[in-house]
């Protein structure tokens, strides 16, 4: 029965088993279905079509013929005025654009509507100590209020130059400055108030920082009046603190001006001094509301997320040119002009340094 049964296996083995037949492969590229029902309905290329769309509302429009056959390349936006308001070129002047860092024009005309050119930021310095005379000394900690935002190496070692003109070269207790200060454009407390207890000891103080006074000293006119090494120490710690209520004020140091603050800005394209700016106004909001409200511009025609340029801003060139405009009513009644807060090419440090005046 073994061998019945193992013939009958056998016998078995002349058909196909199912599992082990050969598998076809297809290589042919498979054709896809017909799908009437789904059709495409947008690309992130453009078409002809778009294209021709485009040139049609962005056409050159503008009294000189020479630039009626110049092509203005990219997407962008141009509207060219003269003082008297006559166009002298145009083309997509209605449709919003990335303007980039141009917003800081926005910035710049909300800032100085706010405080004015003229106004300076304290920094307060205080204390809540004894003096004694006999030995320079503060019994005591020393405490620094303000919001400068560009407040830097130079001011600090001012600030130890004044109070070695006190009488002052030693701190007993502790340096204490306010959460918002700020020091050489750092938007860190923390880090700030470190970098100030270090310049203010000359022992401690970084060579960037010596430079920076030396510089400063030579420039500003009062070499003679300012010590060549200030310092004042400490003999505890800094740190970031409410003010108590039971302080003296020593003495108040002052800012540059605001048109110079707001120059330095502009000249630089400084994106961090704008934020900063931005952010005493009341942040890019308070900006455009400010800015549609004195021009008569939409929403749609000015739109920022931010007070520098970085982001998604939206802005038409008709919505600059009556920005522009406006600040430069603003700034007359100033007796100021473009030139004071804004970059002058070949003349001013920053963005068009080396750049040569074009005379037409």
């Amino acid at each position: 029965m073994i061998l019945l049964c193992g013939s009958n296996v056998l016998g078995q083995t002349s058909s196909p088993r199912p599992l082990l037949q050969d598998i076809k492969v297809y290589r042919e590229d498979p054709v896809p279905a017909a799908t009437p029902l789904v059709k495409r309905t947008g690309s992130s290329m453009p078409t002809s079509a778009d294209v021709a769309a485009a040139s049609s509302l962005t056409g050159i429009k503008t009294s000189i013929p020479l630039l009626a056959e110049t092509p203005i390349p990219g997407y962008s936006g141009v509207l060219v005025e003269s003082m008297d308001g006559k166009v002298l070129v145009e083309s997509g002047s209605e449709l919003a654009y990335n303007p980039a860092s141009n917003v800081k024009v926005a910035t710049t005309y909300a800032v100085l509507k706010s405080y004015g050119p003229n106004y300076r930021f304290p920094t307060n310095v205080w204390t809540d100590g004894s003096y004694e005379q006999e030995t320079a000394t503060i019994h005591g900690n020393l405490y620094i209020s303000g919001k400068d935002p560009v407040f830097s190496y130079e001011d600090a070692i001012r600030i130890a130059n004044v109070l070695n003109q006190m009488g002052i070269r030693t701190i007993k207790g502790d340096l204490v400055v306010t959460d918002n200060f700020g020091m050489n454009y750092s938007a860190s407390p923390t880090t700030s108030s470190k970098l100030l207890y270090s310049t203010l000891d000359a022992a401690k103080r970084s060579s960037a920082a010596t430079r920076a006074w030396g510089a400063f000293r030579i420039n500003s006119g009062q070499f003679n009046q300012l010590n060549e090494i200030p310092s004042v120490t400490f003999t505890g710690a800094v740190y970031v603190q409410p003010m108590p209520g039971n302080l003296n004020l020593l003495f108040t140091h002052e800012s540059a001006p605001m048109k110079d603050i707001v120059k330095t800005m502009m000249c630089f394209s400084n994106n961090q001094l704008s934020e900063a700016l931005g952010d005493m106004v009341g942040g890019p909001y308070a900006i455009a509301r400010t800015v549609q409200q004195d021009t008569g511009s939409t929403p749609l025609e000015f739109s920022i997320q931010t007070a520098s340029g970085l982001g998604i801003n939206r802005v038409t060139p008709r919505a600059m040119m009556k920005l522009l405009r406006q600040l430069r009513g603003q700034l007359d009644n100033w007796k100021m002009s473009f030139a004071d807060i804004m970059p002058v090419a070949g003349l001013d440090d920053g963005t068009l340094e080396g750049l040569s005046l074009i005379h037409i």
